[in-house]
């Protein structure tokens, strides 16, 4: 049985992704990089569940989720973001293969960086960052998620790169092999890729391509 939660506050924070906190089931418990299915509590929706990932600490109060909208089609992410304050979600149980395992570099595409937050988050908290660097992949610096916050965590071990806009400053281009080569240089360490399939396909083959051993990829399964 799906638990029952109401959205106690919820926000853009880029112009198609929007933050939810929400009331935490007694006795929920999940790790850090996990996710849940969560469908909106409303007749034509109860069914349709989509998978999340928890971007709050596993002993937060509350449960955090950041979810890209699609506003071009009528889904569940388009009716998430026409949720507001007081709404019902219904979640299930944690799932998900992507953990922490060791110092390395975070590939993320987009929304794709959400499973890294919480992972990023909680070693801050236990002082366990150094290592530890994280590349994202967007289209525009608009779309960088929680941008202010990884940059306190992470400084210059935070890379954007951008797809489709020049900013001084940034790489504009694609992450490909050059990029893995100038950037990664010791391929014996963890590497945690997430992000659209094909991202998630190309990254892996290239690092693997470069020496990294199978084993130390990271991939949702």
């Amino acid at each position: 049985m799906p638990h029952i939660v109401k959205i106690l506050d919820s926000a853009f924070i880029t112009p198609d992704v929007k933050r939810f906190k929400v009331e935490k089931p007694t006795g929920y418990k999940f790790v850090p990089g996990q996710a849940t299915d969560v469908a909106l509590n409303k007749p034509d929706w109860k069914d349709k569940q989509r998978p999340f990932t928890f971007t709050s600490l596993p002993n937060a109060k509350t449960l955090e989720f950041i979810i890209k909208v699609y506003d071009d089609h009528e889904g569940v992410t388009k009716q998430l973001g026409l949720a507001k304050k007081g709404d019902e979600l219904a979640i299930g149980e944690p799932f998900g293969a992507i953990h922490y395992q060791g110092p390395g570099f975070f590939f993320a595409a987009g929304a794709g960086v959400t499973p890294f937050i919480a992972i990023l988050r909680d070693l801050q908290k236990k002082k366990k960052l150094a290592g530890n660097t994280l590349i994202c992949s967007n289209k525009t610096a608009d779309d960088v998620i929680l941008d202010k916050e990884l940059t306190a965590m992470l400084g210059k071990n935070f890379l954007n790169i951008f797809t489709r806009q020049h900013v001084i400053g940034f790489r504009e281009k694609r992450i490909d092999r050059d990029t893995l080569v100038a950037l990664v240089q010791d391929f014996n360490q963890h590497f945690y890729v997430c992000g659209p399939q094909k991202f998630v396909t190309d990254i892996c083959a290239m690092l693997t391509n470069l020496g990294a051993d199978p084993g130390s990829l990271v991939i949702e399964q």
